[in-house]
């Protein structure tokens, strides 16, 4: 039977996951569980057989990693392991008549390779296609529509992984994701798998229950496909074990049926039990009516942010940045921000483990400065440093502490010297951040943020800096705070900004201290760019002269910044907060 004919009478029941079953059964085999299709294509083959004859009615082929990223493989060794994965399980589908579909996962850096996957899968004679454990959606509608030109009656399935509280490993908030997809008239099915268990799927499935029944007119409704793990995992002797029963798992999966989704099957940790058992309740699960689902639309919290008033009042902001300490001694950081609320400052950033070294965290240190002080931290938050759930973690933890304002930044790579040791996360970018930071407020999840991000006006191709500004304020960005100022190319830069963005700019403003230090920022700070004029002036001075230099140039700077920006950044050199404070009073005096 063709399988929308086959869809429309019965659910599709998929087999359980091949990876840690594999695994399971075979504990001498190491490595990706691929290269088995070459080396042992038996061994493959008995697991094809095992979830068949539990009652799989859909077989995937063992190629979910196939492709030159995953295996560290030249193109040649996928081609064979994808020819060799296809030939085995539709020799081993055939006598069930179950269908076979085409297994491919995410990849990394793809160039052009999940096009060369899927013709391989094609001149094979594939038409139905398994998208799975995806992040996002950006190589997936041109990749379709690949398909589809190549083969018509191919039938695709796009399966994302989400997190229990509805996030891609990415960030990505799953609804507006699902709903770009559901409303792909080329995407036949779309659905989750991974990551999460049948419960949170099951969850999941409620809260987008709408995005499945939309018409997509003269082409049917979308199906939705969901696969959950079996569990969560936990880690014996080094060895991932996933101890959910399966008689619950089905019990759940009933649960899932009974939502109306007609396609089902299992992910990580599941086994042909599991799929043994989820086959016995699909008569009478089929027969049990659909729940009508309503879903809830969240509420945003209304919080008051001191920092968005005053702006929306036309007046101007001053935020100054103070280095975390490296130790656990607070007691210098905490005289130094009381110094700078005394004179006006509005406020305190507070850098994410700058140039990658470990600090007091920013997030913790702004919950204490709101706490004691009651003025307005900026913590920096890097993608550098930590996954999502770290990420959302903290996000929660800054909204109960009553910190509204952050600024998302990718961050400075890890020292090349320390990077056996320390590992950077990178898990999503300072953009993808900035869009999960306001989905969490737009859910009610957290209290709404104020999400700044950094511009540099010193970048070499400024025309690329300005576009991944203005993608950042697509994803919620509100303002920016702007690398230090020196050369007219960066003040001409934060013009131009000025004119084309439509967040708040604080301009960036760091006193040079000395000649050394001058020479050391244009040199060795990313980001920073003195003009020679500049440095020669600090020739000779000593450190009284040379302070009276950088008030005279600093003031000068942000008066010259009033017209093209909603205010200053002020950045402490070498924690002289006497010197910031001179500074500002200097300028306080001459803007009256």
């Amino acid at each position: 039977m063709e399988l929308r004919d086959y869809l429309k009478h019965k659910t599709l029941l998929f087999d359980g996951a091949m990876g840690t079953y594999f695994q399971s059964v075979f504990e001498d085999e190491v490595g990706k569980c691929e290269f088995a299709n070459c080396t042992a294509p038996e061994r493959v083959a008995e697991v094809h057989r095992a979830y068949l004859s539990c009652g799989a009615r859909a077989i995937k082929t063992n190629t979910f990693a196939a492709n030159t990223h995953a295996l560290d493989c030249g193109f040649d060794k996928v081609r064979e392991v994808i020819v060799r994965g296809w030939k085995i399980a539709v020799r081993e589908a055939e006598p069930y008549r179950a269908f076979v579909f085409a297994d491919i996962g995410p990849i990394a850096d793809a160039n052009g390779e999940y096009e060369q996957i899927v013709d391989i899968f094609l001149d094979l004679g594939a038409k139905y296609f398994l998208f799975e454990t995806l992040s996002d959606d950006s190589e997936l509608y041109g990749l379709t529509a690949y398909i589809k030109a190549r083969c018509p009656d191919a039938f695709i399935i796009a399966s994302f992984a989400i997190s229990p509280d509805g996030f891609t490993r990415t960030g990505l908030p799953i609804r507006p994701l699902l709903q770009r997809v559901t409303e792909c008239p080329l995407i036949d099915a779309a659905g989750f798998n991974c990551i999460s268990g049948p419960s949170h799927l099951l969850a999941q499935v409620k809260n987008n229950a709408d995005l499945f029944g939309i018409s997509r007119e003269p082409v049917e409704p979308i199906l939705c496909s969901i696969m959950p793990n079996a569990g969560y995992p936990t880690i014996v002797d080094g060895r991932t074990y996933f101890e959910t029963r399966p008689d619950y798992f089905a019990a759940r999966m009933a649960e899932i049926l009974s939502t109306g989704v007609k396609i089902i099957g299992g992910c990580c940790g599941t086994t042909p039990e599991h799929i043994r058992l989820t086959a016995e309740i699909l008569p009478e699960a089929e027969l049990q009516p659909v729940e009508a689902v309503v879903r809830s639309t969240p509420v945003p919290r209304n919080v008051q942010n001191r920092i968005a008033n005053k702006l929306r009042r036309g007046k101007r902001i001053i935020a100054v940045e103070l280095d975390p300490p490296i130790d656990a001694h607070l007691d210098q950081f905490m005289a130094g921000a009381r110094t700078l609320q005394a004179v006006g400052v509005d406020a305190i950033t507070v850098a994410d483990c700058p140039v990658a070294r470990a600090c007091v965290d920013s997030s913790m240190l702004a919950a204490k400065l709101h706490r004691e002080l009651g003025i307005d931290p900026i913590p920096h938050m890097t993608c550098r440093d930590r996954n999502i759930n770290a990420t959302k973690a903290l996000l929660l933890g800054l909204s109960a502490e009553g910190v509204h304002n952050v600024l998302t930044v990718t961050g400075d790579p890890i020292p090349s010297a320390e990077r056996d040791e320390v590992k950077g996360v990178f898990s999503f970018n300072s953009a993808v951040l900035a869009g999960y930071i306001r989905s969490l407020g737009e859910q009610g999840i957290t209290a709404p943020f104020r999400v700044y991000g950094a511009l540099n006006v010193n970048a070499p191709n400024f025309a690329a800096e300005l576009q991944k500004a203005k993608r950042k304020e697509e994803q919620g960005v509100v303002g920016f705070l702007t690398q230090p100022i020196f050369t007219t190319r960066a003040f001409e830069n934060l013009m131009q900004a000025h004119e084309e963005l439509k967040g708040d700019l604080l301009g960036g403003v760091i006193p040079v201290v000395s000649h050394r230090n001058a020479l050391f920022m244009s040199n060795e700070i990313a980001g920073i760019e003195i003009s020679q004029s500049v440095i020669d002036r600090y020739e000779g001075l000593n450190r009284e002269e040379a302070e009276e230099l950088a008030i005279e140039l600093s003031v000068q700077l942000a008066k010259k910044m009033v017209p093209y920006t909603s205010g200053w950044y002020f950045i402490t050199p070498f924690q002289r907060v006497s010197l910031i404070t001179r500074i500002l009073q200097k300028l306080q005096q001459e803007m009256l």
